[in-house]
C-alpha cells in the first residue's frame, strides 16, 4: 500500500557544524586539506554521486607536524565526513613522501605553548576533540600512512580503524626523550594492537620501528612497496629485512639492516622517488569493500570495535590534560626548546645525565638549572 498520504518533508537538511574555514589549499601550507574523490570499481572506473574523504596534512617541510589551526581542521574534516550522506569512508594522510605524521608542531609548543601551562590545557582540549573526532567519525577512516607516523602522529594514526603503509614507513613514540608522554592515544590503544611488554617498550623506548616490523607484531593492514628499480619493477624497502632469517638468535624480519648495507640501501631510498600507485590501490580496494557493505551494519560493526579503544582513551583523556598541561613548565620546557633549537645548538636533547645528577642533589628547577642541562650554541 503507497503511503503518499503522508506529510514528509523531502528537502535534505545541512547536519555539518562548520563550512571550509578551517581547511586549506595544497599549495599553502600549514593547513589540512579536504578533499571529496570518486569511489573507483575494480576497473578504476568512477562510481557516480559516492566519494571518499580526504583529509591531508599539509605541512610537509615540517613533516606534517600538526599546528593548533591544523588540529581544527581535522576536526571539522572528520564531522563534515560524518555528515556528508555521499561518503563511504574517510581516508587520512599526510602530503608528500616523507611524512604521515611526527605529531604536534614542536617550534608551536617551544616557542608558545611551554611555560604556559593554562594555553597548553587549552590546546589539549583540541587535541582531545581531534582523536575524538576519528574515533566518533560516522564513517570508517583508513589511515595511509604515506611516511613516518610518529609521536603524536602515532597516536592520530593509531585512533583510525585501518592502517594501510608504505614500506619506508616508520613507527614509535619520541615523548620521554623530548619531554612529554605518550598519553595522546597510544598508552590507550597500542596495548590492544600489541603485547602488553611490546606495548610498554615502544612507548618507552623511543626507538623507530619499520612497517614490516608493526605488521608482523600486527599492528598494520598491508604493508606495500612504494620505490621501483631502473627497470621498473617494485622493489621492497631495502633498509629492511624482509625475509625471516635469525639474527643473534632471534627472528629478524622487519628489523633494520646494518652496517655498510643498511648504508648502501640508506642511499638507494634517497635517490629514489617514491610512486604511491599500490598504496593508493591498496586504499581504493578497502573502499569498495566498504561500498559494498550496509552503511548502518558497517557503522556499527566498526563502533562496536572502537568502543575497546575508547574505553581507556575515555577514561585517561581529562586527567592526562592536566599533567601534559604541568608539564609545559618543566621537562616538556626542555625537551622541547631542546629539539627547536638544535639547528643552534647542534643536539636535539638535553643533557640527561646532568640533569638527574641535578635531581639528586634536589636541586631547584629553575633557569640557571635549566640553562646546565640545555646544549650550548655552537661556536661560529
Amino acid at each position: 500500500m503507497a503511503l503518499e498520504w503522508l506529510p514528509r518533508e523531502h528537502e535534505k537538511k545541512d547536519h555539518t557544524l562548520w563550512g571550509d574555514e578551517y581547511f586549506g589549499a595544497m599549495d599553502n601550507p600549514p593547513c589540512v586539506v579536504y578533499e571529496k574523490k570518486p569511489i573507483v570499481d575494480p576497473k578504476g572506473n568512477p562510481v557516480e554521486g559516492l566519494y571518499s574523504a580526504w583529509i591531508w596534512l599539509n605541512n610537509p617541510r615540517q613533516y606534517n607536524s600538526y599546528t593548533t589551526e591544523m588540529v581544527k581542521g581535522v576536526i571539522s574534516g572528520m564531522t563534515n565526513a560524518s555528515a556528508d550522506r555521499s561518503v563511504v569512508a574517510v581516508v587520512f594522510t599526510g602530503v608528500g613522501d616523507r611524512a604521515f605524521c611526527t605529531g604536534g608542531n614542536t617550534k608551536e609548543y617551544a616557542e608558545y605553548y611551554s611555560g604556559r601551562p593554562t594555553e597548553y590545557a587549552l590546546y589539549m582540549d583540541l587535541f582531545n576533540g581531534m582523536v575524538d573526532s576519528i574515533l566518533d567519525c560516522k564513517k570508517p577512516v583508513i589511515c595511509r600512512a604515506n611516511g613516518m607516523r610518529v609521536a603524536g602522529g602515532q597516536e592520530i594514526g593509531g585512533a583510525c580503524d585501518l592502517c594501510i603503509s608504505s614500506d619506508l614507513a616508520i613507527y614509535g613514540q619520541a615523548g620521554p626523550r623530548h619531554g612529554s608522554a605518550p598519553v595522546g592515544g597510544s598508552s590507550d590503544f597500542l596495548p590492544w594492537y600489541l603485547g602488553i611488554e611490546d606495548a610498554m617498550w615502544n612507548c618507552i623506548s623511543c626507538e623507530m620501528w619499520t612497517a614490516y616490523k608493526m605488521f608482523r607484531k600486527g599492528y598494520l593492514s598491508k604493508v606495500v612497496p612504494v620505490l621501483k628499480d631502473e627497470d621498473g619493477n617494485w622493489v621492497r624497502n631495502p633498509q629492511v629485512i624482509t625475509d625471516e632469517y635469525v639474527r643473534d638468535g632471534e627472528i629478524a624480519y622487519g628489523e633494520f639492516k646494518t652496517g655498510d648495507e643498511f648504508k648502501k640501501a640508506r642511499e638507494f631510498v634517497y635517490n629514489t622517488s617514491a610512486d604511491f600507485e599500490l598504496l593508493d590501490k591498496e586504499v581504493d580496494k578497502i573502499l569498495w569493500t566498504f561500498t559494498n557493505l550496509f552503511p548502518n551494519c558497517l557503522q556499527m560493526s566498526i563502533d562496536s570495535i572502537r568502543a575497546k579503544k575508547k574505553f581507556f582513551w575515555d577514561q585517561g583523556k581529562l586527567y592526562y590534560r592536566h599533567w601534559l598541561a604541568t608539564n609545559m613548565s618543566s621537562e616538556a620546557f626542555l625537551g622541547f626548546h631542546a629539539f627547536n633549537t638544535k639547528k643552534i645548538t647542534g643536539k636535539d636533547t638535553i643533557d640527561f645525565i646532568k640533569y638527574r645528577r641535578l635531581i639528586d642533589e634536589a636541586g631547584l628547577v629553575n633557569d640557571e638549572f635549566m640553562a646546565e642541562v640545555l646544549a650550548k650554541p655552537k661556536e661560529e
